[in-house]
């Protein structure tokens, strides 16, 4: 019997760690084993930031951040591709900390492109500084002669929603001006901003201010949003049902993120994946309103499905009081009128098929259409949130090459 105990024991672990490695994945996906690892170690990373925040020490984001910023710089000192001839600076605009790239040629009487780039991560991780988002600004700026300027926008838990915002919009108010466009030479008419995730959100909420602001002499021509997260109305969208237990962006971990951002209750978590923060009875939300995610309007057949809209007649009391900032078009630009929508600059909008993000940007997309915006969408079928940024050993994808190159075709053929 006691020989018998280190096999059982080793056949007890071997279980129990397949267990929590293994999430069933779709066909389409390549290279399953290679995202279920990635997503393992992030979430033990979670699972330990939390003990430790359990613990009396740091607070949990802070850990995570930690880690991560360790590991970006790893992979970007082994796989992020540095240009030489880009020249990095590290300064401010308005008070707000960016990282600028600026390219070997140009400059010298001819004029380039600018570009902001936005970062996600939920609007409490991430930094452009390492790993494959220092690694992408750096070729973009090389293979494209741009400017590019990134920011790092104060995250939570220092800060909630407006304050990301507004560090952006000043920022990007800054970047805009005639004084800096002409002391890093840049063509006004060709000035672009960009963003990932949360980033995308940004980005698409400058886009819409600095588009109907009558005082900006020089505007953004083009906006290129990444897998942006639009709306937080509806987790009960089909790619939100879809996809809410594909990795590395789950249904639960964005209305945890959502609720961050906004400064809510995290108790509020269950009311939110039910959809009785936005219940009928909520007067504030109008049909007009609603309108404008109604996703069984806006998405294509294909990605209906046969998903049914789940419309609560009456949830629960005071949810939308307690959250004033969930109907403020800064931090749900899906919620946007057309007369906004109009004056929005040229978009390019990349989604992925596995994504609970999906839908915010496919009905982004159709909403900027009808509004007579012309809109380039990149559907990747094979594609998955986070794709876009594993580019760089050991995490790089195809999908994730194939999205940064439609990207920066995109760019150089629009911008």
């Amino acid at each position: 019997m006691m020989r018998l105990l280190p096999a059982v024991a080793t056949v007890s672990l071997t279980v129990a760690v397949a267990y929590y490695l293994y999430i069933p994945l779709p066909d389409a996906i390549q290279e399953p084993w290679k995202l279920i690892m990635i997503d393992a170690g992030f979430r033990t990373m979670m699972h330990l930031a939390s003990l430790k925040a359990w613990l009396g020490f740091d607070h949990y984001i802070t850990s995570i951040r930690q880690s991560m910023d360790g590991f970006a710089g790893m992979v970007g000192e082994s796989g992020g591709g540095v240009m030489p001839g880009v020249k990095v600076s590290d300064i401010t605009f308005a008070g707000v900390p960016v990282r600028v790239y600026e390219p070997p040629a140009g400059g010298e009487g001819h004029l380039r492109r600018g570009l902001m780039f936005i970062h996600g991560g939920g609007w409490a991780l991430g930094t452009t500084k390492k790993g494959s988002y220092d690694a992408i600004n750096r070729m973009l700026s090389d293979e494209l002669n741009t400017v590019v300027v990134s920011v790092e926008y104060r995250l939570f838990p220092e800060v909630h929603f407006p304050v990301p915002y507004l560090d952006c919009l000043a920022a990007a108010k800054h970047f805009l001006s005639p004084e800096v466009q002409a002391r890093y030479a840049i063509d006004p008419e060709r000035v672009a901003v960009a963003g990932d995730s949360a980033g995308g959100n940004l980005a698409a909420a400058v886009a819409q201010e600095i588009s109907t602001d009558e005082t900006m002499s020089v505007k953004f021509s083009v906006q290129a949003l990444i897998y942006p997260v639009l709306q937080a109305l509806d987790f009960n969208t089909p790619s939100y049902l879809q996809n809410q237990n594909i990795p590395v962006l789950y249904r639960l971990l964005m209305v945890h993120f959502w609720l961050q951002y906004l400064g809510a209750d995290l108790s509020l978590q269950s009311q939110w994946l039910a959809n009785n923060h936005s219940s009928l009875h909520h007067t504030s939300i109008t049909p007009e309103l609603r309108a404008r995610l109604d996703w069984t309007a806006l998405l294509p057949p294909k990605h209906k499905q046969n998903y049914r809209p789940v419309i609560v007649k009456k949830g629960s009391q005071g949810t939308g009081k307690e959250v004033p900032g969930l109907l403020d078009v800064r931090a749900s630009p899906l919620l946007a009128g057309p007369e906004v929508l109009v004056k929005c600059p040229r978009a390019y909008i990349l989604t992925c098929e596995y994504d609970v993000l999906r839908d915010d940007g496919l009905m982004y997309a159709r909403r900027l259409q009808d509004a007579g915006v012309s809109v380039t969408n990149d559907h990747y079928e094979d594609g998955f949130h986070g794709c876009f940024s594993l580019i760089t050993w050991p995490m790089e994808f195809d999908v994730g090459k194939r999205a940064l190159r439609g990207y920066i075709n995109w760019l150089q053929n629009n911008l």
